[in-house]
């Protein structure tokens, strides 16, 4: 990359911020909203459904529009009469939290990260770190919101059918333990998928518990999902579980190995220890591809800080390598794990394999 060209690419990412913080502006605002559910509005109408000053509005729909996320009906018109409306594919990507498309909690989340610089810049000083409660409510929302529509469409349809042993298991009802469930999409989704089956969702955040059974209650699910606020090393129900599951946390832990090892007893002697984390490459290779860099960004301003704001911490961060997981899962006592065949441009899906006689 010439100088020319890394001016450039700054030059399109400082556009890309911008861009995601007036994109955080419309949602939190309500001004996607407004536009979704009652058509074309004027800057004063956007105003008064947002419940915002005018000017602002007007500001707002301009950039909304100059970037190409908003139409105007007729930009020659008195700026009190244009009128600007959200187009249908855009209302996707912004508004559709069913939508596998559905992009706008991330604006939430680079907001929430931003917002947390000076922590971050005396964590990297000092070795210390930024706990993810510190990050508040934004940032906890964002994630669960960038996660469900994967979970809800994805789990039962393609992802755990894709492992054959692993999907009759749940068919024919199992009891499933939910590492780190966070706001408890994972653990709907497999209750959802899979009727018979029982799932106990474990995270240490609070307030994700609590909106996760608000969640499971809103899914109609909650007879067979349960929520706790504990250490899911501190849960006494060794043996217990058909499955256990631990969806993009594993890398967030000071101490994984101790999680993986609370799995392990979780688990039956025949059940089955899940880790979905993300899909990097396998080694370090110098420039990466758009997947490696967005896991990196995201590591530097979110899960390195968040792991290492407890002491002492493994200090893994977003990109966990197979290998990586690979020496967690044999130090908390697996023989090994398995790369299962679930195609994700996102993540890797892992059974940890149980030590057998034959390699004890």
């Amino acid at each position: 990359m010439n100088t020319d060209q890394l001016s450039e690419r700054l030059f399109e990412a400082t556009l890309g911020s911008l861009d995601l913080t007036t994109i955080y502006l419309g949602e939190q605002l309500g001004l996607y909203e407004a536009l979704h559910t009652r058509g074309a509005l004027t800057s004063e109408e956007s105003a008064n459904a947002a419940g915002i000053a005018p000017r602002y509005a007007a500001e707002w729909l301009e950039q909304q529009t100059v970037t190409g996320l908003l139409e105007v009906d007729d930009p020659s018109a008195p700026a009190a009469d244009r009128r600007y409306s959200l187009p249908a594919d855009h209302a996707t990507v912004l508004l559709d939290r069913d939508s596998l498309a559905y992009l706008a909690p991330l604006a939430r989340m680079i907001t929430a990260a931003g917002q947390q610089l000076p922590a971050l810049m005396q964590a990297y000083r000092t070795g210390g770190g930024v706990p993810w409660s510190g990050y508040g409510p934004d940032m906890r929302t964002s994630q669960a919101d960038m996660n469900r529509p994967w979970f809800m469409s994805a789990l039962g349809a393609d992802w755990f059918p894709a492992v054959p042993d692993l999907h009759a298991r749940l068919q024919a009802g199992a009891e499933v333990a939910d590492v780190g469930c966070g706001e408890g999409w994972s653990s709907i989704a497999i209750a959802l998928a899979y009727p018979d089956t029982r799932v106990d969702g474990y995270d240490l955040d609070e307030a994700s518990v609590l909106a996760a059974r608000k969640h499971a209650t809103d899914a109609g699910v909650a007879e067979r999902v349960r929520f706790a606020h504990v250490d899911a090393a501190a849960v006494d129900r060794a043996g217990d579980y058909d499955v256990v599951t631990a969806f993009e946390c594993i890398h967030d832990l000071a101490d994984p190995v101790a999680v993986l090892g609370a799995m392990r007893r979780l688990a039956r002697p025949d059940g089955h220890v899940i880790v979905m984390d993300e899909r990097v490459p396998e080694q370090f290779a110098g420039a990466g591809d758009d997947v490696e860099r967005f896991m990196y960004g995201l590591s530097m301003l979110i899960c390195l800080p968040d792991g290492m704001s407890h002491s002492p911490s493994a200090g893994t961060g977003t990109v966990m390598r197979p290998d990586t997981l690979r020496r967690y899962a044999q130090d908390a006592g697996f023989d090994g794990i398995e790369v299962l065949p679930i195609d994700n441009e996102l993540w890797r899906f892992y059974r940890l394999q149980p030590v057998t006689a034959a390699t004890a």
